[in-house]
């Protein structure tokens, strides 16, 4: 999500415009790109911080309203969480011990951001499926719509904030990250759409099909990234 928009697949910067871009590992820390570093801390903690919130109460009305897409959307918190600790991992070990020592933590973080990605992916094509053979749809939540609703705005302005220093600081393992607060964007708005089409048309199978909607771009995201480190060992 950009600009006060949810950000279209394929509008992000490729992996050859980021992680290959990166400076040579035998630079020291310069203060620019610490203060670029603090910020991106100050991001993923604000990340951890919402994921919280967001993905207790997804869970929790995705279990009482037996919804696929609430809870993939709670799921889904729980990855951007795991991905969050794996940027702050991967952020401590540059400003400690300077750049060159955090180009192997940056292939590990895009590794475990790939894998966390495929993981989304998975969970979500197979309780579609599920849904869709068991004509089982979802029951209305405002728990879930109100929170749904809160996470559009948030993960917007957090995405793109991420997008920027990502490229700024020319990480793939941060760009990762940011993907996973878009694919939290695009999961706001199909609980959404899904929960106000059962409220009104009581339509039981939008659930399964607006939650297929955001798969391609979360696979295409976990592929770049997965091939993060063959890009830059090429560059």
């Amino acid at each position: 999500m950009v600009d006060g928009a949810i950000v279209k697949p394929g509008l992000t910067e490729s992996c050859a415009d980021t992680c290959c871009r990166s400076t040579p590992s035998a630079l020291s820390l310069t203060s620019e790109r610490a203060a670029l570093i603090r910020q991106a801390f100050r991001l993923e903690w604000m990340t951890v911080a919402w994921m919280v919130v967001e993905g207790v109460v997804a869970l929790g009305a995705g279990l009482a309203a037996g919804s696929l897409t609430l809870m993939a959307f709670g799921l889904d918190s729980a990855i951007e969480l795991a991905s969050a600790g794996v940027l702050i991992w991967r952020l401590n070990v540059e400003l400690r011990h300077g750049q060159g020592f955090s180009e192997r933590a940056e292939r590990t973080a895009c590794r475990i951001g790939a894998v966390l990605l495929f993981t989304l992916a998975a969970y979500i094509v197979a309780g579609a499926a599920w849904s869709l053979w068991t004509r089982h749809g979802e029951a209305f939540s405002l728990p879930g719509l109100i929170v749904a609703l809160l996470a559009i705005p948030i993960m917007t302005l957090l995405a793109r904030r991420k997008i920027a220093i990502a490229t700024q600081l020319g990480s793939r393992a941060m760009r990762t990250d940011a993907a996973e607060s878009i694919t939290c964007g695009w999961l706001s708005l199909v609980v959404v759409v899904g929960l106000l089409a059962d409220l009104m048309l009581g339509a039981w199978w939008v659930d399964a099909v607006t939650s297929l909607v955001i798969v391609g771009f979360v696979v295409k995201e976990a592929h770049e990234a997965w091939s993060c480190e063959d890009c830059c060992d090429q560059d």
